[in-house]
């Protein structure tokens, strides 16, 4: 109720204040900003905590949409592009100038060079609210996030239950004669009934504080490159460090792989190909490669990646964005909140990535789940990733892997129009 009402308000006086007391965790707040409609809208989950008015860019300088993050905070800065503008409140979502920050003009309608507006009361009050590493979702119409449950998804283990017998009479074995050697006492679990005893689980175990983020997407060049030198350097051809660039050394081991092995490559004459990473994974006695891969991030740091596969690849994934809210370490719960971005792929990326079906990433039904559905993840980076999540984690979902503004510094940066 109260949430609807600080809505509401916001509606009619353009900008609604909240005190940043309300949210309970930095790490769980989300920002939403809707170029239709100029407006930001700060969720706590599925609670909206506060909201405003903006002004986004103008024609020629469009904001780009898509999922970022807060990467720096200065509470004043001036702009390195325009003049030394000043930017007062800034929180940077991209090391090539997309910020949000503080202005005297916010018309509620497209007048900045690609930066968010804001009203300075508003400004002021986020700055103190935020952390960095809080998403920033910026799309065309309003986005809402939802509660989703699915057993793709990441959760805590479960403690074990183990029950106490402490209360377990002990039958005594007595020897037959002074020569025989005395039995050790046994529970006869057979001969009798086991006592209603209470369950005591093992202590919770302690989750990590700092959230990690995570993309699945298609496997690029890049990831192919690494699994083919990878598989090369356990075979026993040095292919270098795995690194996904193509060097000489990498080349070489390639080429002397290949010629050991003529009438299969007879006719593949390209250095890269499927032939020779399906060649690989036989030969090192993996089954088949993977289309997929799922990327860690932590701090702003990659951690590690790992291999997963997508079903029927010719359909689109879609471009999805979810948020740990809550984890139950004791239950082994946790509760995902999720959101899905418009993002209409061009013929030629359609082409480059083997798709040639967008309709699963339409707006309808239930797309996320739809995704999740087709994704399978390994038990063992499952089991790495479920230790490593903690409230505030998030996962995106997208057919064209690590967008341009990723880079050192980031978190997964994804763009669905420039």
């Amino acid at each position: 109720m109260f949430s609807r009402l600080v809505f509401g308000l916001g509606l009619l006086s353009a900008t609604a204040l909240v005190h940043p007391a309300l949210a309970a965790d930095a790490r769980m707040l989300q920002i939403f900003v809707s170029k239709t409609k100029q407006s930001l809208a700060v969720y706590d989950g599925t609670e909206v905590v506060a909201t405003s008015k903006v002004s986004t860019g103008k024609d020629g300088h469009t904001t780009p949409s898509g999922i970022f993050s807060v990467l720096e905070k200065q509470k004043y800065h001036e702009s390195n592009l325009y003049s030394a503008a000043p930017m007062p409140f800034m929180q940077r979502l991209t090391w090539s100038g997309i910020a949000l920050h503080e202005s005297n003009s916010v018309p509620r309608y497209p007048a900045s060079h690609g930066c968010v507006r804001m009203p300075g009361a508003f400004a002021k009050m986020l700055y103190g609210m935020t952390e960095t590493g809080v998403s920033v979702i910026i799309s065309d119409g309003e986005l809402v996030p939802q509660p989703i449950d699915h057993p793709t998804l990441f959760h805590p283990d479960a403690p074990a239950v183990m029950p106490l017998l402490s209360d377990v009479e002990l039958r005594p074995s007595m020897p037959d004669s002074p020569q025989k050697p005395v039995q050790v006492a046994m529970n006869d679990t057979a001969a009798m009934p086991m006592p209603d005893v209470e369950p005591v689980a093992a202590p919770e175990p302690e989750q990590p504080s700092e959230p990690i983020s995570m993309l699945i997407t298609r496997r690029t060049l890049r990831e192919t490159v690494i699994d083919i030198q990878t598989l090369l350097n356990q075979l026993g051809f040095s292919a270098g460090d795995p690194d996904g660039l193509l060097g000489s050394s990498t080349v070489q081991a390639i080429k002397t792989f290949k010629t050991l092995r003529p009438a299969e490559f007879a006719g593949d004459r390209s250095l890269v190909s499927d032939t020779l990473l399906k060649s690989l994974y036989a030969a090192a006695g993996k089954g088949e490669p993977p289309n997929g891969v799922i990327m860690v991030r932590q701090a702003f740091k990659p951690i590690f990646e790992a291999p997963v596969a997508i079903a029927d690849p010719g359909l689109a994934l879609g471009t999805h964005f979810l948020t740990l809210h809550a984890v139950d370490g004791k239950a082994g719960t946790a509760d995902w909140l999720g959101v899905t971005l418009t993002n209409n792929l061009s013929r030629e990326t359609m082409k480059q990535l083997g798709i040639t079906n967008q309709e699963s990433s339409i707006l309808m039904g239930k797309p996320i789940a739809r995704s999740l559905s087709r994704i399978v993840i390994p038990e063992e980076t499952r089991r790495k990733i479920d230790a490593l999540i903690a409230p505030g984690s998030t996962l995106t979902i997208s057919d064209t892997g690590l967008g341009s503004e990723t880079g050192e510094g980031t978190d997964f940066i994804t763009i669905t129009h420039g």
